[in-house]
């Protein structure tokens, strides 16, 4: 058995807005793809046989995308303690909860318990973004090598509207268009066109923007170039520190060290924004004419006075970790500052931070991500979705 099966694939498009990222994986082609595949399969084969059934059900989950990347999440974190050169259990019962953490992990003679979760990036109900994704994909499905569009809502319908004369007018409206000459005009100070689109109790205002000419052709690249911006994305710091709260205080004492893995998928990843959750808001007091540096009681280690909090050791953090940044991105272990804490183990390729004297202190990793994933530093190799131009006919 195994999570991927070798066969011929064909689609080589970019993910649809109403595809679940497992649909995606399992049927993408091209060799980008087939690299991620081939890894997955290797690294899902290391896991211990009675931990397989689960994690493979997990990555194949077409209903809830997060299943999807939390197991993705989980098969980094034991491959690379793994190529650590630690020996790795999975949820071995341990602790006063009789609850079963995610890795019961030893490196060098020395025993510490990681804890995955995964963060995915939320946005408030009132301010995403109203386009359904079966209309994002019909619009993205109209045909358009020499224009991306942008859209605007003039109203938003209650239900998803067909989407047949939608197609049919975008087509019409961009077939109609000449890219050099929109440029021409651009340049005269002269608006972009636009079309509006009506349908039911739906109207959407839409403008052509030329691709340039260097970008022209490819006949299955998105036609949606820019969305309407929508605030509203949650607080960096609340959703970091959400997620040690609810690992943090599930299992008890566990009488070793213990680190909270967040595997932190923000849009816009901030280490000022983890540096708060963790260690409270940076403040700047004058005494006596010399700047001098604290916290404020809002952060994970500063809020309490109990030491609950001391039984993390550190919280390991990967932004935006997916398969295609693997190799790329650093994991940064950030220690705790509570002296009743017991101290979290450094692996090499773990950058750190820790708090001294108000202040955090960031040193590098001794060896680069990729070493210890048994992958070569640019991985995967080649594009993700390489341009395909139409063949010219007579």
């Amino acid at each position: 058995m195994t999570v991927y099966t070798s066969r011929n694939r064909t689609d080589a498009s970019p993910k649809r807005a109403s595809e679940p990222d497992a649909e995606f994986f399992e049927r993408i082609a091209g060799p980008f793809w087939d690299q991620v595949r081939h890894v997955i399969n290797e690294w899902w084969s290391h896991l211990p046989s009675p931990a397989q059934p689960g994690l493979r059900s997990r990555l194949l989950d077409r209903n809830s995308d997060t299943n999807v990347f939390s197991a993705l999440w989980e098969l980094y974190l034991h491959e690379m303690l793994l190529g650590s050169g630690c020996t790795v259990e999975i949820e071995r019962q341990i602790g006063t909860s009789g609850k079963t953490p995610d890795f019961l992990v030893v490196c060098d003679g020395v025993q510490f318990v990681v804890e995955a979760i995964w963060t995915a990036q939320r946005t408030g109900d009132t301010v995403s973004n109203p386009l359904p994704p079966q209309l994002a994909d019909a619009i993205d499905g109209v045909p358009s090598p020499n224009f991306f569009v942008s859209y605007e809502f003039d109203r938003v319908g209650s239900a998803t509207p067909p989407q047949k004369r939608l197609k049919a007018g975008l087509t019409r409206w961009l077939a109609s268009l000449n890219p050099d000459q929109v440029i021409a005009e651009y340049e005269r100070k002269l608006p972009l066109p636009k079309y509006t689109w009506q349908e039911a109790d739906w109207c959407l205002t839409f403008q052509a923007i030329p691709r340039s000419p260097g970008k022209r052709g490819d006949p299955t690249s998105r036609t949606i170039g820019i969305h309407p911006w929508t605030a509203g994305f949650d607080d960096e710091s609340d959703r970091v520190l959400d997620a040690v709260k609810r690992k943090g205080g599930k299992y008890g004492d566990l009488g070793l060290p213990f680190i909270v893995a967040v595997g932190h998928a923000a849009v816009f990843p901030q280490d000022d924004d983890t540096e708060t959750a963790l260690y409270g808001t940076s403040v700047e007091y004058a005494r006596a004419g010399t700047p001098t540096f604290g916290r404020r009681p809002d952060g994970y280690w500063t809020a309490v006075n109990d030491h609950v909090h001391a039984r993390v050791s550190g919280v390991l953090i990967v932004d935006i970790p997916a398969p295609w940044t693997w190799t790329k991105n650093t994991a940064v272990l950030w220690q705790s500052p509570d002296p009743s804490s017991l101290p979290a183990p450094v692996l090499p390729t773990w950058a750190t931070a820790q708090l001294v004297d108000g202040q955090v202190e960031h040193l590098p990793a001794d060896r680069p991500s990729h070493t210890a994933l048994g992958l070569p530093k640019h991985w995967p190799v080649g594009d993700a979705f390489p341009r395909r131009h139409q063949s010219n006919r007579g």
